[in-house]
């Protein structure tokens, strides 16, 4: 499903706005380049990280001819002034969108929004759309703020009423500060970020309210559908807590949006199959970088799912997630499926 891609040149916003530690590129002498967060090293990134000829090669090494592509969620910069986080956005928005216009067999995408701003996200929303792009990456918190608050009900709306798609990418992880060591923020606290997120937009109602937003929760849905059985006898046992803004079981939502197949382990996709459904899941690839699932689906290959569960995952899932049709793509004859589309990114 999505995959991550940054421009080759980012213009030093930090010096443009006169403050924060936004997102620079330094470039290194091997042609890789540091991510630089204000004066600190945040991620070494390498060409594949936006060169699309590069990408391609990658991905037709397991035979993907589609990528879904969008921001890397550092860049979201939520905490700047949302005017500024605006032209920033709209600065990788116009970069993705110009790819997905230069390689339009290869690439779908989805932007990034002020989220920190109701009116200066719909207008980017709707910005988006008239671009070209599919939808839109969020984070699974705004500012620490969860997605059930009020100020962001009326983007979602928005973005039901101009048919964009959701992606809700972790970011920001809660707990970042305690748990430093041993890179768990990345392998517990995205998790349950993604977790936080879905139980936020069910229990706040908003997938109650806006039933045609198609929302995606990246990374198999976190922790949010191994955990459901718990997450489930909480609402049962303590609705005076749980369901006070929606007294719909949160099971009842389960199938009702998407999430991608990373896993890593082929009994979890299963179950997460078993839930879902295979039209709900989508292949995912999180490429470039280490934690996705780089051989991008080959494990799928290797579970001896029905040709048509294949075929869900590898196509027919996501594009139903962005509301396209797949005879926009001309079909190439190697695809182990008629289309194998991978988000992420």
């Amino acid at each position: 499903m999505h995959t991550h891609i940054l421009p080759e040149r980012l213009p030093n916003f930090a010096e443009k706005f006169g403050y924060g530690d936004f997102i620079y590129l330094m470039k290194n002498q091997d042609g890789s380049a540091n991510m630089m967060q204000g004066d600190k090293f945040f991620r070494r990134i390498q060409p594949n990280c936006w060169d699309p000829k590069l990408r391609i090669k990658d991905y037709q090494k397991f035979n993907t001819q589609v990528q879904v592509v969008c921001t890397i969620p550092v860049m979201f910069s939520y905490w700047a002034n949302a005017k500024d986080t605006k032209v920033l956005a709209e600065y990788l928005n116009d970069d993705i969108a110009q790819l997905c216009k230069d390689y339009p067999q290869n690439y779908l995408g989805l932007g990034t929004l002020p989220m920190q701003d109701a009116d200066e996200a719909i207008a980017e929303l709707q910005r988006c759309k008239e671009i070209g792009l599919l939808g839109v990456q969020i984070g699974s918190n705004i500012n620490d703020k969860n997605l059930s608050e009020p100020e962001f009900f009326p983007i979602f709306e928005a973005a039901q009423e101009l048919g964009m798609a959701i992606m809700v990418h972790p970011w920001n992880m809660m707990g970042m500060a305690d748990m430093r060591k041993y890179w768990l923020p990345w392998l517990v606290g995205m998790p349950a970020e993604t977790s936080r997120a879905a139980c936020s937009m069910i229990f706040g109602g908003v997938l109650e309210k806006l039933p045609q937003l198609r929302v995606c929760f990246s990374h198999a849905g976190g922790s949010f559908l191994p955990t459901l059985g718990r997450i489930e006898h909480g609402y049962n046992c303590r609705p005076d807590l749980v369901a006070i803004h929606n007294n719909v079981n949160p099971r009842q939502y389960v199938g009702e949006f998407w999430v991608d197949s990373i896993t890593h382990d082929p009994k979890l996709l299963e179950y997460i199959l078993s839930m879902q459904g295979s039209k709900r899941v989508m292949l995912g690839s999180d490429y470039p970088f280490p934690l996705g699932d780089l051989e991008i689906g080959a494990f799928i290959e290797d579970m001896n799912l029905e040709k048509n569960v294949i075929e869900d995952i590898f196509a027919h899932a996501a594009l139903e997630w962005l509301d396209i049709d797949k005879s926009r793509f001309d079909i190439n004859e190697g695809d182990k499926s008629d289309i194998k589309v991978s988000e992420k990114g």
